[in-house]
C-alpha cells in the first residue's frame, strides 16, 4: 500500500524499517480505504515516523508505551515548527494536525487504546434515579430517537444546574429548586429554548413521580413559559435571492455538483434537511419521473414528480461528483473520510451559500429555503391544505403561520369593508 504514494523505494524502505512500520502501514491502509487523499496520507506518515524515533528515544520498546509520548511530542513539534507563530489558536491548530493522526494509529495498532478525544456526556444523567427513563419516552410514548436527544440534552441542563447548586439527590427537589433552574437557563437561551427545557422536565418529573421516586407530582410547579404560535413570520427569501444562492454555488467542482443538486431539492420541494440526507438511489424511479421521500416527520412518505432541473443536476452529480462507492444513500461527504452527508451539514451549505449572497436573515439554513418553497405556493393562491400536504405537514395547524404571508389575499382584506372575511 505504501507504493501507491510513495515513489522511490528507498522512501518506502526506511518507512518499512521502522520499529513502527507495520503500525504505519495499517494507518496508510485504513485511509486508502476510507478515500482519503494522497496529499493527507503523504503529510500524515512522515509524522508518524517522527513519532516513532521520539518514542524509542525516550525508551519506549513496546506500541503499547507510545500513548505516553503523544503530548511531549507535539510540544517537541510545535517547539521547532511554531516558534514564529504566536497565535494561540495557530499553535493550537498545528498540533490537532500533529496529535490526530498519531491518535488515529494508535487506536488501530494498540487494544484498548482510547485516546483524550471529546469528553463524553452521560447518556442519562439520571441514571442513578431514573435508569428506564429514555425507554420510558421510546415504548411508552413513542418518540423518535431525534426528540429523545431533545430530552437528554435538557437533562442534561438540568442536572449540571443541580451539580452547581450542591443537590445530589433528585428526592430533594422543590419548587424553588425548579424555578431556580428556569430562571438561571432564560439567561442563556432564547425562549423557545426555554419553553422546551420546562417541557421536558415536566414529563420528567410525572415519571419520576410514577416511579415513587418523588413522593409529589411536581411538574405544576415548573410553570410553561408562555409563547404564541403564530407570532413570528417565516424566514423565507425571495425568488430573485434564490437565484443568487444559486449563481453561488461553483459547478465545476464534486463538492458544487452535489450541493447544487441539495439546493434545489431543498427550494423546489420544501424538504427538511433531514429528509434530503435520508435519499438513496432507491429512492428516484428514472423511469417514470418520481422523487420519494421516506421517512417524513409525520412518519409518512411522499411521491413527488420529478423535476427536469432537479434531476439533470442529480445526473450530473452522479456522474461527475459523487464517490464510487456501494453505500445506496445519495449524497456523500466531499471530503475524506467517505460517509453519507449529515443534516447538520446540509444545513451548514444551505448557509454557506445564503450568507456567500450577501442574503442577510436570521437563522439562515436549510428551513430557509423550505420557508422559500412555502412563499412561492403561498403567492400562487394554492390552498394552505395543500401546501401541507405538500411538505409533509401532519397537521394543518402548522401550515397556519404562512397565512401571514400571504400578501395578496391580506392586501384585499385589508382593501375591503372585511365582510367577505367573516
Amino acid at each position: 500500500m505504501l507504493e501507491r504514494y510513495f515513489i522511490r523505494p528507498d522512501t518506502v524502505d526506511r518507512i518499512r524499517s521502522s520499529w513502527i512500520g507495520q503500525a504505519v502501514e495499517q494507518y496508510v491502509t485504513w485511509l486508502a480505504e476510507r478515500r482519503y487523499s494522497c496529499r493527507s496520507v503523504v503529510r500524515r506518515v512522515p509524522i508518524l515516523v517522527r513519532f516513532g524515533e521520539f518514542g524509542r528515544d525516550r525508551g519506549a520498546t513496546k506500541w503499547e508505551e507510545l500513548p505516553n509520548h503523544v503530548e511531549p511530542f507535539v510540544e517537541r513539534w510545535l517547539s521547532e515548527h511554531a516558534r514564529g507563530r504566536k497565535s494561540k489558536d495557530q499553535r493550537k491548530k498545528i498540533g490537532q494536525c500533529v496529535r490526530n493522526p498519531i491518535r488515529q494509529m494508535l487506536l488501530l495498532a494498540v487494544p484498548g487504546y482510547v485516546g483524550l478525544g471529546r469528553p463524553h456526556k452521560p447518556e442519562n444523567p439520571f441514571e442513578d434515579s431514573a435508569p428506564r427513563f429514555f425507554e420510558y419516552l421510546r415504548d411508552e410514548k413513542g418518540l423518535r430517537e431525534r426528540s429523545i436527544l431533545h430530552y437528554k440534552h435538557y437533562l442534561r441542563q438540568f442536572a449540571a444546574h443541580l451539580q452547581r447548586i450542591g443537590l445530589r439527590d433528585v428526592r430533594h427537589l422543590s419548587p424553588v429548586v425548579l424555578s431556580g433552574f428556569a430562571v438561571e437557563y432564560a439567561q442563556r437561551v432564547k425562549w423557545s429554548g426555554l419553553r422546551n427545557a420546562c417541557g421536558s422536565l415536566r414529563v420528567f418529573l410525572r415519571y419520576l413521580h410514577r416511579e415513587r421516586v418523588l413522593s409529589k407530582d411536581l411538574s405544576n410547579a415548573l410553570e410553561h413559559a408562555q409563547t404564541y404560535r403564530l407570532s413570528g413570520i417565516p424566514r423565507s427569501i425571495t425568488w430573485d435571492q434564490v437565484r443568487l444562492v444559486l449563481e453561488g454555488v461553483d459547478r465545476r467542482t464534486p463538492t458544487g455538483k452535489r450541493d447544487y443538486a441539495i439546493l434545489l431539492l431543498l427550494v423546489t420541494y420544501g424538504l427538511r434537511a433531514r429528509e434530503v440526507a435520508a435519499l438513496t438511489l432507491d429512492d428516484i424511479d428514472w423511469r417514470n419521473d418520481r422523487l420519494r421521500v421516506p421517512e417524513r416527520k409525520a412518519a409518512h412518505s411522499t411521491a413527488y414528480p420529478l423535476s427536469e432541473v432537479v434531476g439533470e443536476a442529480i445526473v450530473e452529480y452522479l456522474k461527475n461528483g459523487r464517490p464510487k462507492t456501494q453505500d445506496r444513500c445519495l449524497f456523500f461527504r466531499a471530503v475524506a473520510p467517505c460517509v453519507p452527508i449529515c443534516d447538520a451539514a446540509i444545513s451548514a451549505r444551505a448557509s454557506h451559500y445564503i450568507r456567500k449572497a450577501g442574503i442577510e436573515i436570521p437563522r439562515a439554513g436549510s428551513h430557509t429555503l423550505r420557508h422559500t418553497c412555502v412563499q412561492r405556493l403561498v403567492d400562487a393562491d394554492f390552498p394552505l391544505k395543500a401546501i401541507g400536504d405538500y411538505i409533509g405537514h401532519r397537521s394543518p395547524a402548522s401550515t397556519q403561520i404562512y397565512s401571514k404571508v400571504a400578501i395578496e389575499a391580506l392586501r384585499q382584506v385589508a382593501l375591503g369593508d372585511g365582510e367577505e372575511a367573516l
